[in-house]
């Protein structure tokens, strides 16, 4: 059985949101990886699995060394979901700032 898991449950663990922003600017290595948390290095190798499985992070094995690095094509499913909610609130913040710039206190 092939189990998917979804990438909104994938993002809302910290520790996997903290992994994303790592690898987003350069590919790591788990090792790599690790050593920027606290925690355990098989406890980061389940998070890398799970962001692997929701094919947010893809793997790619040089010699003995797996880097991961990001999958910008799956990160879009998120930008996608997120981005009526930021069009929603810079329409919010827009037309505070109008009112605001139209404000003129009583004296």
């Amino acid at each position: 059985m092939n189990l998917r898991r979804d990438v909104f449950q994938a993002i809302a663990d910290p520790t996997r949101r903290a992994i994303l922003l790592l690898v987003a600017s350069q590919t790591m290595t788990a090792g790599a990886i690790a050593s920027n948390f606290d925690t355990a290095r098989p406890t980061v190798s389940k998070h890398l699995q799970i962001l692997t499985e929701c094919e947010l992070l893809q793997q790619k094995q040089n010699g003995r060394e797996i880097y991961y690095y990001i999958n910008a094509k799956n990160m879009k499913e998120v930008a996608d979901f997120i981005e009526p909610f930021r069009q929603m609130w810079d329409d919010r913040f827009n037309k505070l700032e109008s009112i605001m710039k139209n404000y003129k206190p009583k004296n």
